[in-house]
């Protein structure tokens, strides 16, 4: 399953190089692997159109019993394709040809198409988390991260512009471009009971270590721990707030007084007004947002 427009674009202009790969594992996967006999089956790639599309064609596909679904995208199509075969027998595998790429990395896959999908036919399987959301636009389920503030802004900018950048370029210039719109907003966080309260630049759920092409905003999240890390940054002004955010880059930000992390099972984002939320690298919706870990909900081929 392939998300032509991924990447800003990259997915579309690899479609060759990733029918070439998939032939090729397919093949090797047939006659070694399997042992079966008769001629090798034709590999297709099916791509999405529209949003929530990939969704839809792989709870297809875990209906009729598919033992492996690989999607080719970035993080917001694995999120759709999760969604899709939650709590289902069918295997999710990656191939990262998105922007960021981060929950792939966090899993050990890196962007070459070959290794990725050589990992899509012999990898292990590996059981994770997933997250699922209920906000204003309805209920998706997400693999790497959800939030709001800040980073919905430089979202919304990544996916509407800077068409010659690439990889973290490309978010480095959104947060230069929407800094100049910063505006802590009143939040209440609650997780698992306990709330936070005050004014907040961002407020991120992350069930993977890092997003926007590197950012790692929870270090010490893990997919597979049963629990979420929250991070949620207080209201800076935007020279404060330029100078420390590469910060977290390398992780640090988490000892500065105006970062608080909490880590649960169950989050709420609430406010004064709605803020739009970011999930997946996806705008969807906004707060105020319910959110709820799902334990061991998906299992992925990694190396």
């Amino acid at each position: 399953m392939l998300n032509p427009v991924a990447g800003r674009g990259r997915a579309a202009r690899l479609r060759g190089e990733l029918q070439r790969a998939l032939a090729r594992e397919a093949e090797s996967f047939w006659r070694d692997a399997a042992g079966l006999g008769g001629d090798t089956p034709v590999v297709d790639i099916v791509e999405t159109a529209a949003p929530g599309e990939a969704q839809v064609l792989a709870r297809r596909a875990a209906d009729r019993g598919a033992l492996t679904v690989v999607a080719a995208g970035g993080d917001g199509t694995f999120g759709e394709v999760a969604s899709g075969l939650a709590g289902s027998r069918t295997r999710l595998a990656l191939v990262p040809l998105g922007t960021g790429n981060d929950f792939a990395h966090a899993l050990g896959i890196g962007r070459d198409i070959a290794s990725a999908v050589h990992i899509a036919f012999n990898g292990r399987p590996r059981r994770i988390d997933l997250g699922e959301l209920r906000c204003s636009a309805g209920a998706r389920t997400f693999l790497n991260a959800a939030g709001c503030g800040f980073d919905a802004a430089v979202g919304e900018r990544v996916n509407r512009g800077y068409p010659f950048l690439r990889g973290s370029a490309v978010y480095v210039a959104a947060v230069l471009g929407a800094i100049r719109s910063l505006r802590p907003v009143a939040t209440r966080v609650t997780v698992d009971g306990r709330t936070w309260t005050g004014m907040s630049t961002l407020s991120v759920v992350s069930n993977g270590p890092s997003f926007g092409g590197g950012m790692r905003i929870a270090p010490g999240a893990k997919p597979d721990d049963g629990v979420l890390e929250v991070c949620v940054v207080s209201a800076a002004g935007r020279f404060e707030f330029v100078c420390h955010f590469p910060r977290v880059y390398r992780g640090t930000h988490v000892d500065h007084p105006k970062v608080t992390m909490l880590r649960g099972q169950h989050v709420t984002l609430e406010g004064d007004e709605p803020v739009p939320m970011l999930v997946d690298g996806d705008l969807f919706g906004s707060t105020p947002a319910e959110i709820r870990v799902m334990p061991g909900a998906l299992e992925v081929l990694v190396p």
